[in-house]
């Protein structure tokens, strides 16, 4: 059995909640990624994308100063790193998500991708890239 562990990519972009969207919109551009996982206190509490960013923050009049934590998407599904593979594609199918964070203990120790199942890790749509965490 192939688990989550064997294939997931350990680095993963962070943002504390209380970060600034133009912090986090930096982090996306300068890493080119779409998301990003939100934590406090080094705990997931759920992630931001770009998507978020343009239609919670600037559609409404939000401003580059406001806080990431409002914006993001609270209690993302996730995974752990002993989890079997097959049963992680299919949870993404079923959330139509194209990566999940992977937790052990409440922290983020890496995300999967559909890439990672599909290539292993390097090869992923999440928010990875060795870069460390932001603080707002």
């Amino acid at each position: 059995m192939t688990t989550v562990a064997d294939v997931l990519s350990p680095s993963v972009l962070t943002v504390e909640t209380t970060a600034t969207v133009r912090q986090a919109a930096e982090l996306m551009r300068e890493h080119d990624v779409g998301d990003l996982v939100v934590v406090e206190q080094g705990r997931l509490v759920g992630t931001v994308t770009d998507h978020d960013l343009v239609v919670r923050v600037l559609a409404v009049g939000g401003r580059q100063d406001d806080r990431v934590g409002p914006v993001a998407t609270g209690a993302p599904v996730v995974i752990g790193p002993d989890d079997d593979v097959e049963g992680v594609a299919r949870l993404m199918a079923t959330h139509a998500v194209p990566w999940l964070p992977v937790v052990r203990a409440g922290e983020v120790v890496g995300v999967l991708s559909l890439d990672d199942l599909e290539h292993g890790p390097g090869h992923h749509a999440g928010p990875t890239a060795h870069a460390p965490h932001l603080a707002g």
